[in-house]
């Protein structure tokens, strides 16, 4: 199946406690149904000192499920993906306005 979400895509949380947030994609995982977004689903992640990093708590970006994220048009608002071909060349559209991702 194709990809409606990419790395790099400026999405909106639907659901969870992190709801009605928005940023950019870092990392999907399409085997696990999961998106990494900054500043999104942060956890506190403890590490053990090493001669490489300062240790302590550092708050790290968790997986999202990707049915939990929407996609945001040139309005600002969630969208949904549709696909179509143009010139020869399936491209991804936002289901609101049309246009080409």
């Amino acid at each position: 199946m194709a990809a409606k979400l990419k790395k790099g895509d400026k999405v909106v949380v639907l659901a969870g406690k992190d709801k009605g947030k928005e940023g950019e994609i870092a990392s999907v995982n399409p085997k696990a149904g999961k998106a990494i977004v900054d500043g999104v689903n942060i956890a506190i992640r403890h590490t053990k000192q090493s001669q490489s990093s300062q240790g302590g708590r550092i708050p790290q970006a968790m997986p999202i499920d990707l049915s939990n994220l929407a996609l945001l048009d040139s309005n600002g608002k969630a969208t949904r993906v549709g696909f179509r071909e143009e010139d020869g060349k399936k491209v991804r559209f936002a289901k609101t306005t049309g246009d080409v991702i």
